[in-house]
């Protein structure tokens, strides 16, 4: 079993400026609030000050102050440049979103990082490319750690780009988890779908 993770003071104080709560700054850090609960409580705001506040106490942020409390607009962008430079910003959009319009922007090159491959599918014009973290931490969006992989880079130096099933799915030819309807139709609605192709 691997060691727990330990963080200095530094370390929390900069997932604190961040962040906007506890649970984040445990996101950010790449462990869970549990772990790092007993860390913030044992460390103060002033060191030489035994009745100093605890990191804990002071960014502890029960009534959410700050945090989108609702889903986002789908047709809002993101600010990619903030994101990029400041790290901050991108907790409301998705890696994909954050990733295409990073490359629309120009902060990122619409090839693999590593081999250059940038070869588009003929039926969409897209790139088979994946957004790598270099550190690890999937909430650090600072330019420096970013970069854009292919399929065979990503799983020759990070990892597993499909699960076992998905490639077992892939290999076997089969789909998983689809789901079968039945619907109540009349002869004159069988018909007009089978005159359309669309059942046999």
């Amino acid at each position: 079993m691997p060691a727990a993770k330990q963080f200095t003071k530094s370390q929390i104080e900069t997932a604190m400026r961040y962040t906007k709560s506890i649970r984040a700054a445990a996101r950010y850090l790449g462990c869970s609030y549990q772990h790092l609960k007993p860390f913030m409580k044992t460390l103060r705001v002033d060191d030489s000050d035994p009745n100093s506040p605890t990191l804990f106490d002071t960014h502890k942020n029960q009534n959410g102050k700050g945090i989108p409390k609702f889903l986002p607009n789908r047709r809002k962008e993101p600010n990619v440049k903030r994101i990029f430079t400041e790290g901050t910003g991108w907790e409301s959009f998705t890696t994909e979103k954050i990733k295409t319009r990073g490359i629309a922007e120009g902060f990122l090159k619409d090839e693999c990082n590593m081999c250059g491959f940038n070869e588009r599918r003929l039926t969409d014009y897209k790139v088979p490319l994946l957004m790598n973290f270099k550190n690890g931490n999937k909430c650090s969006y600072l330019i420096d750690n970013v970069e854009l992989l292919c399929y065979n880079c990503y799983f020759l130096y990070v990892g597993e780009v499909l699960t076992p099933d998905q490639i077992r799915d892939v290999e076997t030819n089969q789909t998983t988890k689809t789901k079968t309807f039945e619907w109540d139709l009349d002869d004159d609605q069988l018909d007009n779908m089978r005159a359309l192709g669309l059942i046999d």
